[in-house]
């Protein structure tokens, strides 16, 4: 499968890009609504790309941000999503809002996305709320309900770690709330990984 592709823009319209990888042209779909994110025809592009195999069709799929790709592959896996599906609702609404809303079960956003109606909506909050505990935000990570600012990432890989471990996302901030209140701001910022992980789960006992 074809993970990312990395070459010169030869290319792009609403309907596609054409990246010429050594030569090599790859048709690769692309948001419409993203095209002003793209760099001119003829300067180099890195995509982060999904494969979507079928028996008629070989169709890659583009992403500037690994976190959009990670949403669209959430988004294809529910019942009745496809590909193209999928790339509307992004195009619709950034992942760390989409991830927001599925995580507070937010029907009246999701139902404006195109191709979102009221089934599908509740769709997406029932196959998907346990599962957006990535970092899909570009101005925060979304963690269950909870919003972590993106120079705190070290709470957030620490939150995720948790959720991995079988805690509830909201459990799992509070536990790192609880732990900054604990040793103070300064503390806070001292602690590695490893010892911050230690004193959640201590936390939590």
């Amino acid at each position: 499968m074809i993970a990312s592709l990395r070459g010169v823009l030869a290319h792009k319209s609403p309907e596609h890009l054409i990246v010429d990888v050594g030569g090599v042209g790859y048709e690769v779909f692309y948001s419409p609504t993203g095209l002003h994110r793209l760099p001119e025809n003829g300067e180099d592009i890195f995509l982060y790309i999904y494969t979507n195999v079928r028996e008629d069709a070989f169709n890659l799929y583009g992403f500037l941000e690994i976190k959009e790709k990670e949403m669209f592959v959430l988004l294809t896996g529910v019942s009745g999503i496809g590909p193209k599906v999928a790339v509307n609702i992004l195009a619709g609404m950034g992942p760390g809002d989409l991830a927001s809303a599925i995580a507070n079960t937010d029907l009246g956003r999701l139902v404006k996305l195109p191709g979102v109606g009221k089934k599908t909506a509740e769709r997406l909050c029932l196959e998907l709320k346990d599962k957006v505990q990535f970092a899909v935000a570009s101005e925060s990570v979304v963690l269950g309900s909870a919003a972590i600012a993106p120079d705190d990432q070290q709470s957030a890989d620490v939150i995720s770690a948790l959720i991995n471990l079988g805690y509830p996302p909201a459990n799992a901030r509070k536990a790192i709330e609880k732990v900054r209140a604990t040793i103070g701001e300064d503390g806070f910022g001292e602690l590695s990984l490893e010892e911050l992980l230690r004193q959640a789960l201590r936390s939590m006992a």
